[in-house]
């Protein structure tokens, strides 16, 4: 762990056995959460630095976890095609959401915590009951995607998850009913990341066609397109500003303005592809992680 601020190494935490694939604070600020191609998932204590407590379930890799909107709940998704539901405070398997047949590659909490969205490699969409375990809604077939789901976004209002796929396509499903109400297509490889803007209603999507582009979702319509020279692999949006950081295989971070469709700075240091961009709670400063086995942080108060 580091302390942003200087930049200088504070402690490390060791307890996996394999990669890890992603790590999260809860909302609180009191818990970090590690998931590891190893099957388990370490919670640790911030203050103490102790480990608290290990989540296990499958002996297959973690694909990604979430924290619980309200409390200390986590759910995770595996390669195994199940996705696991834990009480980080004392280590219980509460749920496990069986339905899918491959590995679970995205997923989340609706932000009013009611319900859970999964994607998988065996492209559908399920929408959960968390209380429950009870598979919803199963989205699949046409007019839906065709090939695995790699990455999903959910409204603020709870009411829509936008999934991007292997195939190039995106969909925006109403997670009420199941249905499709709507698809985003002007991408021609496969989709590795969406973000919801939090001021107005457009999404960012990042694909491997080398293209960031920013949709007006009330007319599922383009706004603007920003090129990059390599492939898109992540994207943030920058608190409530119109501002788009993009990390990319070229090594280099991008911050697009969404209502002119500029690049208006270029952040470089990495030598190798941008794995994952995110910022600090109060906005100033930008991290990201790179394949070169470096993270590093950007100042960018003047993005706020």
């Amino acid at each position: 762990m580091w302390r942003i601020c200087q930049g200088d190494f504070t402690f490390e935490l060791q307890g996996h056995n394999e990669s890890v694939s992603s790590v999260a604070f809860s909302l609180d600020g009191m818990l970090l959460a590690s998931g590891s191609f190893d099957g388990l998932i370490k919670v640790w204590d911030v203050a103490s630095r102790n480990l608290k407590c290990t989540l296990e379930g499958t002996d297959k890799g973690i694909e990604w976890l979430r924290w619980h909107p309200r409390g200390h709940l986590i759910l995770a998704g595996s390669e195994d095609g199940i996705a696991f539901l834990w009480n980080a405070d004392n280590g219980a398997c509460l749920k496990m959401f069986r339905g899918h047949g491959q590995s679970v590659t995205c997923g989340d909490f609706t932000p009013d915590g009611r319900k859970i969205c999964t994607g998988s490699d065996d492209a559908t969409l399920r929408v959960w009951n968390p209380r429950t375990a009870e598979s919803i809604h199963v989205v699949r077939g046409h007019p839906y995607h065709r090939e695995g789901i790699i990455c999903l976004a959910i409204s603020s209002d709870s009411s829509l998850a936008l999934t991007g796929s292997k195939d190039g396509s995106i969909h925006i499903v109403n997670i009420t009913n199941g249905r499709v109400v709507s698809s985003l297509r002007d991408h021609v490889d496969s989709i590795e990341c969406i973000g919801l803007s939090a001021s107005n209603p457009w999404a960012a999507t990042g694909s491997a066609d080398q293209k960031l582009i920013i949709w007006d979702l009330q007319h599922s319509v383009p706004r603007c397109t920003c090129h990059h020279p390599g492939g898109v692999t992540c994207l943030l949006w920058l608190g409530t500003s119109k501002y788009v950081a993009t990390g990319c295989v070229d090594g280099k971070v991008r911050i697009w303005d969404s209502l002119s469709g500029s690049c208006v700075k270029t952040l470089s240091g990495h030598s190798d592809v941008i794995q994952s961009v995110a910022s600090s709670s109060d906005g100033d400063y930008l991290v990201s992680t790179s394949t070169d086995k470096t993270a590093r942080v950007f100042e960018i108060k003047e993005f706020k």
